[in-house]
């Protein structure tokens, strides 16, 4: 086993029983390390933008991705029955977060809500298990800019009988994101704003 695999090995592991604060600062250095960059980007609401963050970079990463579902779970109400996300973004958290669920003892299912309607078969939106109406689910996002993609994925949700009241995203770029969610009567929390990222990318970068 090559350094590299075990030092992987003894963070994962260690991850899985740290201190939530612990998880916190290395998912943080993770995303500073990992995901963010500065330079002229045009993101996916078609705003330019001096820096940009590959949330992917993070939650397709291993010990990212505990972490993430980790702290994730630690946000969620007691009576979350699923966690769901707009496809792609959000596909690996709520998947980690499903796996993680269970080793905490308290299962989630994960749904998956796709863009455009499945072409064939059931024809459906939403992808995952069969939940009872008024089922509360919980959004998840990766980065949230406007808004926008967790809004949609909101309204798939509800319009086949699922009640949701609230989005937690990892990252807020604190460009309107909260604003609409509010406007639209959702609670809404991050686990890091892009304040929180920038300050200590730079503090990093200093040493």
């Amino acid at each position: 086993m090559t350094s590299y695999e075990t030092q992987n090995q003894a963070n994962t592991i260690w991850l899985t029983t740290a201190d939530l604060g612990s998880v916190r600062q290395y998912l943080l250095d993770l995303f500073c390390q990992l995901a963010y960059k500065q330079g002229d980007f045009v993101l996916s609401s078609g705003q330019r933008s001096s820096y940009y963050i590959n949330g992917k970079q993070v939650t397709l990463h291993p010990q990212g991705a505990v972490a993430i579902a980790r702290l994730l779970m630690s946000q969620l109400a007691t009576d979350t029955q699923a966690v769901a996300g707009l496809t792609l973004g959000a596909d690996p958290i709520v998947s980690a977060v499903s796996v993680i669920s269970v080793y905490e003892n308290r299962p989630i299912p994960a749904l998956i809500i796709r863009k455009e309607a499945k072409g064939h078969g059931t024809m459906a939106y939403i992808e995952g298990p069969s939940l009872p109406a008024g089922a509360s689910v919980v959004v998840l996002e990766d980065v949230v800019t406007t808004g926008q993609s967790a809004l949609k994925a909101v309204e798939r949700l509800t319009g086949v009988g699922y009640s949701v009241n609230e989005v937690i995203a990892i990252v807020d770029r604190q460009q309107g994101g909260s604003e609409l969610y509010q406007s639209a009567g959702l609670k809404f929390q991050s686990l890091f704003s892009i304040v929180d990222i920038q300050q200590r990318w730079q503090q990093l970068q200093s040493k």
